[in-house]
């Protein structure tokens, strides 16, 4: 018997989902990926050690959902695991707690297959913030610029289920570096996207849904600390890509950029985040003479540390 779907869409497209503790919403990020437009997918659900009932919701999905299980290791070693018992020529990454809208495998494959590029990327919106906060966003189409420069400008250039990656490309990085807890999709993208060719979907068709219970986002301090890391560690692996930005711009782009991170926790009144990427950029340098205002009382003990802040606010 021909598989029709198999006929109609020939490149296999390997989904990897892990899921922690993910049972409010899993059925609806299954649902979305079975749900595509495009029809030859696998799903692949590596349940990372969950405590509640996200292994029996994958099952009732049957065939339907290939179910790994693993110890609880964090959600970079589940996606790499499910990478390994992949077969696809296409991978994707969607994570239990997010979703897709039903063309986005249809439309990140076609624009890779009418272009000769690693990467397809596409727009988001995030759910569950403030209306201001969830507009829905168009990247801008990073070939068109300094590719390398807006990389490095900030962090991660779009959400990690907002991509769909050709599996030569995967292999030839070897998939997620696991030495942190965050920011590994940004080093993948810097590892394939830098160097690569990659094309924008100008479509918004993945949804980052914000919530406080098994969120992988971590703080705001951990957060800034790993993307500064994962940009030097890209330095370091790319000194012939790299060298293309003089000195002083890549130090803005790398050191200077976390410093920016601590200004606006600092800002926002997250002292903590604050404090902690302070002492980190004093380390770092890339700040200037005025700075040292804000960055040295960082060095003090905690308590010590707000309260010149609270003096501070209020004069």
């Amino acid at each position: 018997m021909i598989d029709k779907a198999a006929e109609a869409y020939p490149d296999l497209i390997s989904v990897v989902m892990p899921c922690y503790n993910g049972e409010k919403y899993l059925v609806e990020a299954i649902d979305s990926v079975l749900g595509q437009s495009y029809k030859n997918v696998e799903l692949i659900v590596v349940d990372d050690g969950s405590t509640d009932d996200s292994k029996d919701i994958a099952q009732r999905y049957d065939r339907r959902v290939k179910l790994i299980e693993q110890e609880n290791r964090g959600p970079y070693p589940a996606r790499n695991c499910g990478i390994r018992e992949a077969s696809g020529r296409y991978f994707a990454f969607l994570d239990a707690d997010d979703y897709w809208s039903s063309d986005f495998l249809e439309e990140t494959h076609k624009a890779l297959q009418n272009n000769d590029a690693a990467l397809a990327y596409c727009g988001w919106q995030n759910v569950g913030l403030p209306h201001k906060q969830s507009t829905p966003y168009i990247p801008p189409d990073y070939e068109a610029g300094n590719k390398l420069e807006s990389f490095l400008r900030a962090a991660a250039p779009w959400p990690i289920h907002a991509a769909l990656v050709r599996g030569e490309a995967m292999e030839e990085v070897g998939g997620f570096d696991e030495q942190f807890t965050t920011c590994m999709d940004y080093d993948l993208w810097l590892r394939i996207g830098a160097s690569r060719p990659i094309v924008r979907v100008e479509k918004v068709m993945a949804f980052y849904r914000h919530h406080r219970e098994g969120q992988i986002t971590s703080t705001q301090w951990r957060q800034a600390r790993n993307v500064w890391l994962v940009k030097k560690k890209f330095v370091q692996s790319a000194p012939d890509l790299v060298s293309r930005l003089p000195a002083k711009r890549l130090q803005e782009l790398i050191d200077g950029a976390l410093l920016q991170r601590g200004f606006d926790a600092y800002w926002k009144r997250d002292l903590l985040s604050a404090q902690k990427i302070f002492r980190l950029a004093l380390r770092a340098g890339g700040w200037r003479t005025k700075d040292l205002k804000y960055l040295l009382p960082a060095l003090l003990p905690e308590t010590l540390f707000r309260g010149i802040v609270g003096r501070a606010d209020k004069h």
